[in-house]
């Protein structure tokens, strides 16, 4: 769960951008000082004293958020800390407890809501996974497929059903999900994709795994698939995370076909590049999220995919390498 809500104060003085993630609210200094009317100084010095007190722990209470805006032409990507529903009371409390106490009905209404629509999305995903299984079925009988490829339609399955058995466990009586990784440390460009798309065909070549009509552009459609993975509003990504990015990557090219030849190859490619720019081509005990049998098998699903079936496919391919 990663939403943006905002709220707006009983007498209509306040209103400010609270961002729900991980199953609760999330604010900074700035925005506290605003809900609470009172300076950015005054909060850090409660905040510094709730910490020193116990009251509560700042590791679990605290936490980085990259924050990325657009400055002119330019895209500014800041650090700032954020502090969730326990911080924010505890300060406000201090302050103004009248307030503190609208913002904790608030936000736990909220709260609230999110979990029943979790429970809905839950249901979708079971359906989902359903219809995931029926396509790779339907894929496996092409009897041209090696025995690699098969593997990786079988690899497939028992990831994305992996994924999604920890997608459903109850914590709580909460429903719990893995959160996408918003930290984009690497943006696509056009220039330097061509440069690798040159450099592999150049490889293929010499490996006699490639003709000239390799990587070669029909039209301006590759630089807009660029263009829309990278698209902002408000001074933010409409792909948030490292996982939306690089699946719609992955589909678009092999779907879109913007090159002669070798698009499923390319798509493939420039989807392995992009996870290894950000970091996230590796789980954290050092396996890989997907092999390369699972990579070719994936490459050959979204291609054989229906267009009707594309929100399900990007799912797919989230899950794929949301696993941690």
């Amino acid at each position: 769960m990663s939403e943006i809500v905002i709220y707006q104060s009983p007498d209509d003085q306040t209103q400010i951008e609270v961002k729900f993630e991980g199953d609760t609210a999330w604010l900074t200094q700035k925005q506290m000082a605003e809900l609470f009317q009172t300076t950015p100084q005054n909060i850090t010095l409660h905040l510094k004293n709730i910490y020193a007190e116990d009251e509560i722990e700042e590791n679990s209470t605290c936490k980085e958020y990259l924050q990325v805006q657009k400055e002119g032409k330019r895209q500014v990507k800041r650090k700032q800390l954020i502090y969730n529903l326990d911080a924010i009371l505890s300060v406000g409390y201090r302050i103004n407890s009248k307030r503190g106490t609208q913002f904790r009905q608030w936000a736990t209404q909220r709260l609230k809501d999110f979990l029943v629509q979790g429970y809905a999305v839950n249901q979708k995903r079971l359906e989902q996974l359903q219809q995931v299984v029926s396509i790779i079925q339907e894929s496996g009988k092409n009897k041209g497929l090696s025995a690699s490829e098969v593997k990786g339609l079988l690899d497939i399955i028992a990831n994305y059903t992996q994924s999604f058995v920890l997608l459903n466990r109850f914590d709580s009586n909460r429903l719990t999900s893995e959160r996408l990784d918003e930290n984009i440390t690497y943006e696509i460009q056009y220039t330097e994709a061509i440069k690798a798309i040159e450099t592999l065909k150049q490889q293929l070549i010499e490996n006699k795994e490639a003709t000239a009509l390799f990587g070669n552009q029909k039209d301006e459609s590759f630089k807009g698939i660029l263009g829309n993975i990278v698209q902002t509003f408000g001074g933010e990504y409409l792909y948030k995370s490292i996982e939306e990015q690089a699946a719609h990557l992955l589909y678009f090219v092999i779907k879109n076909h913007p090159f002669s030849d070798g698009n499923k190859r390319i798509g493939a490619f420039l989807f392995i590049w992009f996870l290894e720019k950000n970091k996230h081509r590796f789980k954290q005990n050092g396996e890989l999220k997907i092999n390369d049998n699972g990579l070719v098998a994936l490459a050959l699903l979204v291609a054989q995919s229906n267009p009707d079936d594309k929100e399900l496919m990007i799912q797919l391919i989230i899950n794929l390498i949301n696993n941690r």
